[in-house]
């Protein structure tokens, strides 16, 4: 856990003036526009950049977050569905035809554009400032649905230990702890672990997506889990198949919830989608 707030009350001062005194003296490019960073700022990318983001709105299923006009093809009004509490649920209808493992799932903006590049970005550089931006827009979703603030542990999805080697850090992982920081929840960077690499191809289709993480992971040796409500946190939601095995794998060893977020949520054509 990162030190207390309140022992260091002018850190957060002192941080901002170093850097605006290191903008005016060392300017840098925006690396998404090239453009030059006009603010004092750690964000290595510029406000027109940032305000480019298109954070999701309207319509949204229940469960896993997709935008009923815009994702997998749901055009159509959401399905109404009974749950056990007698209460309607609009879900959309790749939720009403497989469940996930996972409770919910909510992402911050589309996967697109700028925001591939931002996440691209932080994937082979390992810039905190800009995984701390992002938390604090996931930190802000979590606040907004009073349902997701019921998490008791904050829990990244892990990189095989192959990849974690070749890269020297998981994105996830900068992610989740400063999403944890932000919440004041506790932080398990290594509950999860992945026990079989993601295949070499660079592009998967629907179903290698699904199969490449069919029991790919598994709580460590020793974790506690029992009846823990989690906040599962990765970069991307694509098709669900990831957030889904890690889902899997906790509610196995016990956890209560699973409640997962991610900076981006890909828009898939549904013939893309389906298996």
């Amino acid at each position: 856990m990162g030190q207390p707030h309140h022992l260091n009350p002018w850190s957060g001062r002192i941080a901002e003036v170093g850097d605006a005194i290191v903008s005016i003296l060392f300017p840098a490019d925006c690396r998404l526009c090239k453009g030059l960073l006009t603010r004092a700022s750690r964000v290595p990318i510029c406000e027109a950049c940032l305000a480019s983001f298109q954070p999701l709105q309207g319509r949204t299923c229940e469960i896993c977050g997709a935008g009923f006009q815009a994702s997998f093809g749901a055009t159509e009004p959401p399905r109404e569905t009974e749950d056990g509490a007698g209460s309607d649920r609009r879900i959309c209808r790749v939720c009403a035809s497989r469940p996930y493992a996972f409770n919910r799932a909510r992402s911050y903006a589309e996967y697109q554009e700028a925001l591939v590049q931002a996440i691209v970005t932080l994937k082979f550089e390992r810039i905190e400032p800009l995984a701390k931006w992002f938390a604090d827009r996931l930190a802000e979703l979590v606040r907004a649905e009073p349902d997701l603030m019921q998490a008791d542990v904050v829990v990244p999805v892990p990189l095989h230990r192959n990849r974690l080697r070749e890269r020297g850090y998981n994105q996830a992982d900068l992610l989740g702890r400063a999403l944890a920081r932000n919440l004041r929840l506790p932080y398990r960077a290594v509950l999860l672990t992945r026990t079989r690499p993601r295949p070499d191809k660079h592009i998967l289709t629907s179903r290698e997506r699904w199969e490449s993480v069919r029991g790919a992971f598994a709580t460590r040796p020793g974790s506690q889990v029992d009846n823990l409500r989690v906040l599962l946190v990765d970069d991307v939601m694509t098709t669900g198949a990831t957030l889904d095995a890690c889902s899997k794998a906790l509610r196995v060893a016990g956890a209560k919830s699973v409640v997962a977020v991610t900076v981006a949520r890909a828009v898939l054509h549904p013939a893309t989608h389906s298996l």
